[in-house]
């Protein structure tokens, strides 16, 4: 940009230094809504704040018995109606392989928690300017969770009166579920409904699928939710409808985090932009070079 000149009453011209307009600062929620580099001890905090709270909430629920068992009989009673009533053979068929009902028993109480942690340490590493769009996506799907926790109490399959299921922690003497055995008052027993198996592992295998760059691993992915539904339903956890709450939850949280964001948080760029501060010191470094 040049300067503009004028002409003074004596004739002469002089140069009058033209305004530079400061570019506007963003607003709070736009600053919000851009993806920054995460900061690890934040992270930290507040996965392990939010999952103690979702805890604490989730068993906090009142445990409705009757109510919960009468849903579980309509609920039983709709899937026959839909043909799909199928969950009791299953238990009954994987049951009778006992290494294989054992292995699903371990694989529900662990891969849960491990898988789900696992993906959110390989976006904070590899996508960080994904991550927290991502990471939205989660926590509004398990935030949403927990009202159909309150709304719709739902016993499992497995404490149904009378639906013939076997509990296969009971049976096997695995800890295979935490409303089984002796961790059963560690956690509500009628929160079947939605599926956080399901919605959280979709949300792995979603997440891998997009965004991983190794076929076999975008494969696994797929293949992860698949396993884990076969295994609420052989394991006699869930119903095939829970499985549908626990999507019906993870879509919630793609419109939220998709709505905030202003797109899909797998469409946002890999690396942030940078802080304010990484910004400037990366601009003074850059004018040092040029200066030398």
């Amino acid at each position: 940009m040049g300067d503009t000149t004028v002409t003074t009453t004596e004739g002469r011209e002089e140069a009058v230094p033209r305004a530079v307009t400061a570019p506007a600062r963003p607003g709070l929620r736009q600053r919000l809504r851009t993806p920054r580099r995460p900061r690890l001890w934040f992270e930290i905090l507040l996965i392990a704040v939010s999952y103690w709270t979702y805890s604490l909430i989730r068993n906090a629920v009142p445990e409705q018995r009757g109510q919960a068992l009468r849903n579980a009989d309509w609920l039983w009673r709709l899937e026959h109606q839909l043909g799909i009533a199928v969950e009791q053979s299953v238990n009954h068929a994987v049951n009778s392989v006992t290494w294989l009902i054992v292995g699903m028993n371990y694989y529900y109480a662990t891969l849960h928690f491990v898988v789900t942690l696992g993906v959110l340490v390989w976006l904070f590493r590899s996508h960080p300017g994904r991550y927290a769009a991502t990471r939205l996506v989660l926590f509004a799907t398990t935030g949403v969770a927990l009202l159909g926790y309150y709304l719709y109490p739902l016993a499992p399959p497995r404490l149904m009166n009378g639906g013939g299921f076997i509990d296969t922690v009971m049976v096997h003497e695995t800890w295979g579920s935490m409303a089984s055995g002796d961790l059963k008052n560690m956690s509500n027993q009628y929160a079947a409904m939605p599926s956080m198996h399901i919605g959280w592992s979709l949300w792995c295998g979603l997440t891998i699928f997009a965004l991983a760059s190794v076929p076999w691993a975008r494969v696994l992915g797929l293949l992860y939710p698949t396993l884990t539904l076969v295994v609420i339903v052989a394991t006699a956890n869930h119903f095939w409808l829970d499985a549908v709450g626990g999507v019906l939850c993870l879509c919630f949280g793609y419109v939220v985090a998709s709505a905030w964001y202003g797109r899909v948080p797998y469409a946002l760029p890999r690396l942030p932009e940078p802080r304010g501060e990484e910004a400037g010191s990366g601009r003074r470094r850059a004018g040092r070079a040029a200066r030398r």
